[in-house]
């Protein structure tokens, strides 16, 4: 549904501000970091016009050292929280995201600069992370009882402990699913959160943190700061007990060093180059619609998106006919109304990152069969889809993520030859297969270096199958979002073995070898009764 629209002074062309983002929402929102009251300010801009958007407050090293003291002090209590009660929360805070979608899907367009289509995804995205966790989280979460060491004797039970706080550093990619879908399981495993979400985006984040305190949640369980991370990253990473990040792989090649320094546990969602495969008996029209879905979503800023397609020699031109055929029809522009294909690209450099690799892809050779250049008449940062041909390993994005609306083709002999192609990278986070044959699919997906791989669909499926976990390979990252991995790492488990009547050590009226040999006899019976 399309918003009300107020008048407000633009840089360049496109629409102004709905009318949903006041000054008193933004002035709300902001109030939400934890800073000092006399902080310095940071102003962000709109993707779509860039005109003024936010003014947020500066979070100093200090100001994160006083926010983690408040986390510790509500995480006490916080854990102390029967599930049932977190369980209420997140399930209100469901409902308040879908209730409340409109305002939060007019932010994420304002700065981010994607379509309302592809805003609508975070916003179902948060709703079933949301669900998932409140209603699964007693399954992983409650006293299992194990095997003891003895059977009968042993009573043995596994306990989680929530870590204590966690730090979740969240890009502004997709600024609401990256933002509150890591602070979910966390919050339910019992943990406080402190935050850094990417200052361009974390309108939005805020918006979340504010419906989560409105569901219920207690003061200072999850808390925002607001600074680089150069300024602020330490802090960050002296005061946690665990390290939740997504970003670049060189930034995660440092946290992990720097989480291993300390002997803290940290996940990683790290860079990608994509792959997809179109093997010789797909659908050709469904492919092609599929390689839509797959490299444009977000303009390209998604890190599960396709940079590289792999097209069987015997189907490559008539693939290539209907895929460029399908990306020249794309609708590219501003709206806030779902009327629109592709949006913006987020920020200054990442349209110069795109460009670069384009322009130096082209200027070694490569051919462009669709877009190839910048659409300053729709806005500062808006950028065709594109889709190269001809692409060869010198060219910078050949092995480099592009992180943008841009493809490049290439074509394999056989099954083998793909596959290889596919793997050639250090990068491995999500990959697709497209086939008319479901088995054959899904041989070959099991053959490719990836966390994620898809079987006739782009992403939506491995990352929407929320009970199955998410993440990397190589380079692309450390630990898994999503199902049992995505709740337990924040958790330490402990082992309580309760030894009954008689253990290990010999009774004293028994010698230490007949008890060696009792013991001998006593596992051989184990065996041969097929006890495990």
């Amino acid at each position: 549904m399309a918003t009300d629209h107020v008048t407000r002074p633009t840089a360049a062309r496109g629409p102004s501000l709905p009318a949903s983002i006041t000054p008193a929402v933004l002035q709300r929102l902001a109030a939400r970091v934890s800073a000092a009251p006399n902080a310095a300010r940071v102003t962000t801009n709109a993707p779509y016009t860039g005109v003024a958007l936010a003014d947020l407050p500066v979070s100093t090293p200090a100001d994160v050292e006083e926010a983690f003291a408040r986390a510790r002090t509500a995480q006490k209590v916080w854990a102390a929280t029967p599930l049932g009660e977190r369980k209420r929360i997140l399930l209100r805070y469901h409902d308040l995201v879908l209730d409340r979608q409109d305002q939060v899907l007019d932010l994420m367009q304002a700065e981010n600069g994607k379509t309302r289509r592809d805003a609508h995804l975070e916003v179902v995205d948060i709703a079933i992370t949301s669900r998932y966790y409140a209603r699964h989280a007693a399954k992983y979460l409650n006293p299992k009882r194990r095997r003891g060491a003895i059977p009968v004797l042993t009573h043995t039970t596994e306990l989680r402990h929530p870590k204590g706080v966690v730090a979740v550093i969240s890009p502004w990619n997709y600024p609401l699913s990256m933002a509150a879908g890591d602070a979910i399981a966390a919050l339910m495993a019992g943990n406080a959160v402190v935050q850094k979400p990417d200052t361009q985006t974390a309108l939005t984040a805020l918006w979340s943190l504010d419906l989560m305190y409105e569901a219920g949640l207690p003061a200072d369980v999850w808390q925002m700061v607001i600074g680089r991370g150069s300024s602020i990253g330490g802090a960050l990473m002296d005061n946690a007990n665990y390290m939740m990040f997504t970003g670049s792989t060189a930034t995660g090649r440092q946290i992990a060093s720097d989480a291993g320094r300390r002997l803290i546990g940290a996940s990683l969602e790290l860079g990608g180059k994509n792959a997809m495969i179109v093997l010789d008996d797909a659908d050709i029209e469904k492919a092609a619609d599929g390689a839509v879905a797959a490299c444009f979503p977000s303009a390209g800023q998604l890190c599960v998106s396709i940079e590289r397609l792999y097209v069987a020699e015997s189907v490559r031109d008539k693939f290539i006919a209907a895929f460029v055929s399908r990306t020249k029809k794309l609708k590219i522009g501003a709206a806030y109304d779902y009327s629109m294909d592709v949006g913006s690209l987020t920020t200054p450099s990442q349209l110069q990152t795109v460009t670069e690799h384009v322009g130096d892809a082209v200027t070694k050779g490569a051919t462009v069969l669709a877009g190839g250049r910048a659409r300053p008449d729709l806005g500062p940062l808006f950028y065709e889809p594109t889709i190269l041909t001809d692409v060869t390993p010198e060219m910078t994005l050949h092995d480099q993520e592009t992180f943008g609306p841009v493809v490049s083709i290439y074509s394999y002999r056989d099954v083998n030859d793909a596959i290889t192609q596919a793997n050639s990278t250090p990068y491995g986070l999500n990959a697709s297969v497209w086939t008319q044959n479901g088995a054959r699919g899904r041989a070959v997906a099991a053959r490719v270096h990836a966390g994620t791989v898809n079987v006739n669909e782009a992403f939506a499926a491995a990352w929407g199958s929320i009970d199955a976990p998410m993440g990397g390979m190589g380079d692309s990252g450390l630990g898994r979002r999503h199902g049992a991995d995505g709740i337990l790492k924040y958790t330490e488990p402990q082992t309580v073995a309760h030894q009954r009547i008689q253990g290990f050590t010999p009774p004293a009226r028994i010698s230490p070898q007949t008890w060696a040999t009792l013991l001998t006899g006593a596992l051989k019976v184990m065996k041969a009764a097929g006890m495990r």
